[in-house]
C-alpha cells in the first residue's frame, strides 16, 4: 500500500517535469514562473507528510521518484540558465543603444591635452 502523500508527489513531480522541460516564449515565462513556483510549494506541503517507516513498495516508488527528481533539478537549471541569458541579452541591448545615443559618453580622458599656458 503506498500512501497518498507518495502518489501525490509523483503527481506533482511529473507536471513540474513537463513544465520546465516545456520551451516557453517570453511572454508565457511569468506564467511558466508561477506555475513552477506552485509546483514547488505543493511538493513541500507534501513532504511533511511522507516519512519512515516505509513498505517495500514504497521504497520501490522511492528509488523512482529519486531518479526524477535528478531530471527536475537539471531541467529547472536548464530553465533558469535560459532566463540569465535573456537577462544578460537584453542587458548588452540597453547598452549597446545608450553607446549608440551618446558615442562619447565613455572616452578615456586620460591622455587630453591641457594647456597650462594661459
Amino acid at each position: 500500500m503506498i500512501r497518498p502523500a507518495l502518489t501525490a508527489w509523483r503527481d506533482v513531480t511529473m507536471k513540474l517535469l513537463a513544465l520546465s522541460a516545456k520551451k516557453t516564449s517570453e511572454e508565457q515565462r511569468d506564467e511558466a514562473i508561477l506555475s513552477i513556483e506552485g509546483f514547488l510549494d505543493d511538493r513541500d506541503k507534501l513532504q511533511p507528510h511522507i516519512a519512515a517507516p516505509f513498505t517495500p513498495e514504497e521504497e520501490a516508488l522511492g528509488k523512482e521518484l529519486v531518479k526524477l527528481e535528478t531530471n527536475v533539478q537539471k531541467e529547472l537549471d536548464l530553465f533558469r540558465r535560459q532566463i540569465r541569458v535573456d537577462i544578460s541579452g537584453t542587458q548588452s541591448k540597453k547598452g549597446n543603444m545608450k553607446n549608440y545615443l551618446n558615442p562619447y559618453s565613455n572616452v578615456a580622458r586620460d591622455g587630453t591635452f591641457y594647456d597650462t599656458k594661459q
